[in-house]
């Protein structure tokens, strides 16, 4: 896995990476681990929940970016298996914003040709955020722009199991043989089946790790860690990643 790793060059970094941004040369898909909602609050000695609430508007802003920029599909790690081993007050309330986001900012991107889409096990999330994230998926089915997909309840060691209980299922019915099993097989029936692998990963908050998301996906992505926290970041703070990004040879294992 090859990584990017830039932290603010000179108080006017975001204008050097505008200039050297190049329109023509967009990753078609960026996944993006939105990390520092809690320390972004607590710097500001507020408490957590309102690091949270600015993190959702956040998301908003970076879809709309995504979108005037030109990339084709966005994924966000909104919530994964391993967070309902949070204190229960906090999960409660990460599950009404998502309600909360589902029912009000998911709504609107119908207008805005966005189409929703969801990663992950929404069984055990509770009724009415997932009816409101369903919802806000089958209001957007039909549109042709910018794909956004939330994983909910996702974890890359999950999707991976899922994939191989498939497979296994379709083995014991003979619809499959062992001996036709490649990575292309097992990758048809991964939560990511219809869409190509991320071209960039963005991470947020100077964290570097990728904390079991898209394990399978990511494996020749290109890695992009900043020190800014998630509610802070910006479009331009997108620009800069996408900039980094294009002075990549991508190789994928060749020479």
């Amino acid at each position: 896995m090859k990584k990017l790793w830039q932290k603010a060059k000179s108080p006017n970094h975001k204008v050097e990476e505008a200039l050297a941004f190049d329109k023509s040369n967009i990753p078609t898909h960026i996944a993006v681990i939105m990390d520092g909602n809690g320390r972004w609050a607590k710097k500001r000695n507020l408490p957590r929940t309102a690091g949270h609430y600015q993190g959702m508007t956040a998301v908003e802003n970076i879809v709309e970016a995504c979108d005037d920029l030109g990339v084709k599909i966005l994924t966000v790690f909104a919530f994964s298996t391993e967070n309902w081993q949070r204190p229960q007050a906090e999960v409660s309330l990460l599950m009404k914003l998502l309600k909360d986001f589902a029912a009000q900012k998911l709504t609107k991107l119908k207008n805005k040709n966005v189409q929703v889409k969801i990663l992950g096990d929404l069984n055990l999330l509770p009724k009415e955020a997932r009816m409101a994230v369903e919802k806000a998926v089958k209001d957007t089915k039909e549109n042709t722009g910018l794909i956004f997909n939330i994983a909910l309840n996702y974890g890359g060691r999950w999707d991976i199991v899922e994939a191989a209980k498939k497979i296994a299922e379709e083995v014991e019915q003979g619809k499959l043989k062992a001996c036709n099993i490649n990575e292309e097989c097992f990758a048809k029936r991964l939560s990511t089946s219809s869409l190509p692998d991320p071209d960039l990963l963005i991470r947020t908050s100077g964290e570097q790790r990728l904390s079991n998301f898209l394990l399978w996906q990511l494996a020749y992505s290109e890695f992009y860690y900043t020190d800014i926290y998630w509610p802070d970041f910006d479009k331009n703070e997108l620009i800069a990643a996408i900039s980094h990004y294009q002075k990549r040879q991508r190789r994928f294992g060749k020479v």
